[in-house]
């Protein structure tokens, strides 16, 4: 049967990204039977979210999700809209909260791509939260305590009943992700 995994990149990131590009060369490599999907997505909400859906619609079989930081948040959301498995990587928690910092002028870090972040565009997250947490079981959450842009006690908090792996040290990026790749294909395609 035909699968695809859908990554989703963070804010300010793009398919370009480490995980994205490790994740991409490692199914090449190992899973050519899952089609590997990273779009460019828009730095806005309700923009990156009709983009991924669109990507979806165009897709078939089972379709995976895995996502970085505000693509962790992306992630969790689309798994639980379509009863799907989702890996959430050092995960956006509630980011429309205390995100003040995001407002203003932004810069892609691939692309240098400038866009203004509004209180408009934080608002619009609010949308896509997940509370309570839906079919937990489907979701792994790999988490490092170095994150120095998250706080990863809040994704402890709210993924309390998923599968979790909390690593000492680390930091946002998730240092040694490629490591975790094996056990993340499958446990998204078991």
């Amino acid at each position: 049967m035909a699968a695809s995994l859908l990554y989703i990149h963070g804010f300010n990131s793009s398919p370009d990204s480490d995980k994205a590009r490790q994740t991409r060369v490692w199914l090449a490599e190992n899973r050519p039977d899952i089609t590997f999907v990273c779009p460019f997505l828009s730095p806005f909400p309700a923009r990156a979210m009709a983009q991924l859906e669109t990507v979806i619609a165009d897709l078939s079989g089972a379709i995976y999700f895995a996502g970085s930081s505000m693509g962790g948040f992306y992630a969790a959301y689309l798994a639980a809209k379509y009863h799907s498995r989702g890996v959430l990587i050092n995960p956006a928690v509630r980011p429309w909260l205390g995100r003040e910092y995001l407002l203003g002028d932004q810069a892609n870090y691939h692309t240098g791509e400038v866009h203004r972040i509004e209180q408009a565009h934080l608002d619009e997250l609010q949308a896509f939260d997940v509370e309570p947490v839906i079919e937990p079981t489907n979701l792994l959450v790999l988490l490092q305590t170095g994150d120095e842009v998250l706080d990863y006690r809040l994704a402890v908090d709210k993924y309390s009943d998923s599968q979790l792996v909390v690593e000492s040290g680390g930091d946002h990026g998730f240092i040694g992700f490629e490591r975790h790749l094996p056990a993340i294909i499958d446990f998204l395609s078991d």
